[in-house]
């Protein structure tokens, strides 16, 4: 079918963090896309806030990471997390998050060229969605989702106007269900979903109140809080979340699953948070009181036929190691460009089995390494245990405080229980070192199995192996300015990159003069390595080359140096026809219609 024949390339079912990312690439990378939301507006509340570094150099590879930066709480206001009695009463402990330590701030700054954000979802969701419609992206709300009919050749999808109550049918290339945790699509196309939901419960209270004096020597977006009054849960402790500095914030505590339907009245939620605080005259007004379950399931396949699905549709988790909506930013980054390359006739159809193929090791990762985040309290929790008593937390801080063997023990204890804490909250491994392996990879034979300096969970470990993100190295440009390397790829295109000696490969893809390859030569004018910063970790030599996919993951290379234009065109033209399945377009083409 011609382009003429869909009403759209693209329906997006949803605009989360993984609809709206979805559609603010596809309409960047000029395909039609229609966005629908059964909502009037986007997120009301507060949701996911934490925004790792590869969901930001998402954002930055869309152009939007500046307004981003604007929205969000910045960096160095992340992450001096305290467990405490109360926010005004003694402290157990401190954290440093999210690399603001000076133990690890050096290897997120070397790691990538984005920082840390807290940009909570509304304000995601805003800037996404605003920014796609900007871009060409039809953007309905007020619009249902009714189900939708795929054939071999489109999906028609049933659509209903809720502000006129009018159904109607909208015929597209493909679907993406990004409808959440309760996905109807993704029950529709038979996805099998394993593992466990409503496992345990919380209740989150909205409020404002301004805390700015517990928090201006201590900044964190997140703290805890050990106090019986609050009611300890799952994790053993309740939490304050700021949303906004230092006026507006979340708190949340554990609730009995068999205990019946959970307490939302707003007369009590406030004097838990008065006890949270530590103040009982706390002026606070409280926005909502909302349950909140915790999942831990996810699907062993993301799509059927034209339809894909992404985020909570596909890895449900609590919000623990802040995972969520980073995950669902970069699901939507690895599907978009894929899509966009089918629909535009660049690529067969079997790219799309790699969406599954890389992105659900992910998902199954972080459903397990969020859930494992809270079963580690446990050590903190059996650190600190008292016995029974009328004063639980005075009998805790003399246990912690003692001035005896057994206190030096406990501290102990609770420093090894600290350490535990890393993989939860300076786990830059797991944020950046994933791995894809589909057809969209092309092996390195020459180099084994990847074997891990440091621990891939706390560590990244920077690589420019097929199925790895690009390094970040910074280059520097004509003008003096420093750029990172991920700056010169990306932005829907494929990258030959190779250095000054690399001529045969500039000359090759000059040759194939495709619409979607671009060619980087580092140490011309433009990308100067004068640190030499990209030589020490480019892993290969300088004529050698790398093919990097459009969404900055390195798809092949070559170490060596290749010295004839045409072995070199015939080996990019191969590379690139096995990534983008060509030989079904080939195929097609002489098929006829």
């Amino acid at each position: 079918m011609s382009s003429a024949e869909y009403d759209t390339d693209v329906i997006v079912v949803g605009t989360g963090p993984m609809g709206a990312t979805a559609t603010l690439a596809l309409a960047t990378y000029g395909v039609r896309v229609q966005a629908v939301t059964r909502w009037n507006w986007l997120a009301p509340t507060p949701r996911s806030h934490t925004t790792n570094q590869r969901a930001v150099e998402v954002l930055r590879d869309l152009g939007v990471e500046e307004e981003a930066v604007r929205y969000a709480t910045p960096w160095d206001l992340m992450g001096d997390m305290t467990i405490a009695t109360s926010f005004a009463g003694p402290e157990i402990a401190r954290l440093r998050l999210w690399g603001t330590g000076d133990d690890r701030h050096g290897d997120y700054v070397q790691g990538s060229p984005c920082p840390m954000l807290d940009l909570i979802q509304p304000l995601l969701e805003q800037l996404l969605v605003t920014n796609a419609a900007r871009r060409g992206a039809q953007i309905s709300l007020n619009t249902e989702y009714l189900r939708h009919e795929q054939d071999d050749d489109a999906v028609t999808v049933t659509l209903k106007d809720l502000t006129t109550g009018r159904v109607y049918t909208r015929r597209a290339q493909f679907l993406v269900g990004a409808d959440g945790a309760r996905s109807q699509i993704a029950d529709e196309i038979g996805l099998e979903i394993v593992g466990h939901h409503a496992r345990a419960g919380h209740v989150y209270a909205a409020f404002t109140a301004d805390l700015s004096q517990y928090v201006a020597h201590r900044p964190s977006t997140l703290n805890y809080i050990m106090n019986p009054a609050t009611g300890y849960g799952e994790i053993g402790m309740a939490l304050l979340r700021a949303t906004r500095p230092w006026d507006r914030w979340i708190a949340g505590w554990g609730i009995d699953l068999n205990g019946g339907e959970p307490d939302l009245d707003h007369g009590r939620a406030l004097e838990r948070i008065r006890t949270l605080v530590g103040d009982p005259e706390l002026q606070a007004e409280i926005e909502w009181v909302a349950p909140w379950y915790v999942n831990q399931a996810f699907a062993l396949c993301y799509s059927n036929g034209r339809v894909f699905c992404g985020g909570d549709a596909v890895h449900r988790h609590p919000p623990s190691s802040g995972l969520g909506s980073n995950t669902s930013i970069q699901d939507a980054f690895n599907l978009a460009w894929k899509l966009a390359f089918v629909a535009r006739g660049f690529a067969g159809r079997g790219l799309l089995d790699s969406y599954s193929k890389e992105r659900v090791p992910v998902g199954k990762q972080v459903v397990a390494r969020s859930n494992q985040s809270r079963f580690d309290y446990s050590a903190l929790r059996e650190a600190v245990a008292v016995p029974d008593c009328d004063d639980p937390t005075a009998a805790r801080l003399e246990k912690i405080r003692a001035r005896t063997p057994e206190g030096a023990k406990t501290r102990a204890a609770l420093y090894e229980a600290l350490k535990l804490k890393r993989y939860e909250f300076n786990a830059h491994g797991v944020e950046l070192n994933q791995r894809y392996e589909s057809s969209a990879v092309l092996p390195d034979r020459l180099t084994g199995e990847e074997v891990w300096a440091r621990d891939p969970q706390l560590y990244l470990q920077a690589t420019t192996r097929p199925g790895a993100k690009i390094p970040h190295a910074w280059l520097v440009d004509e003008r003096g300015r420093r750029v990172s390397t991920l700056d010169a790829v990306g932005k829907g295109m494929f990258t030959v990159l190779t250095g000054l000696s690399g001529e045969a490969w500039v000359n090759a893809a000059q040759k194939l003069d495709l619409p979607y390859v671009r060619t980087v030569v580092v140490g011309d004018a433009q990308h100067q390595d004068l640190y030499g910063y990209w030589a020490e970790i480019r892993e290969i030599e300088e004529a050698g080359v790398l093919l990097v996919r459009p969404d900055g993951y390195i798809a092949w290379r070559i170490s060596g140096a290749v010295h004839e234009t045409d072995k070199a065109t015939r080996l990019l033209r191969n590379a690139l026809g096995m990534v983008l399945d060509q030989v079904e377009i080939a195929a097609a083409k002489a098929s006829g219609p």
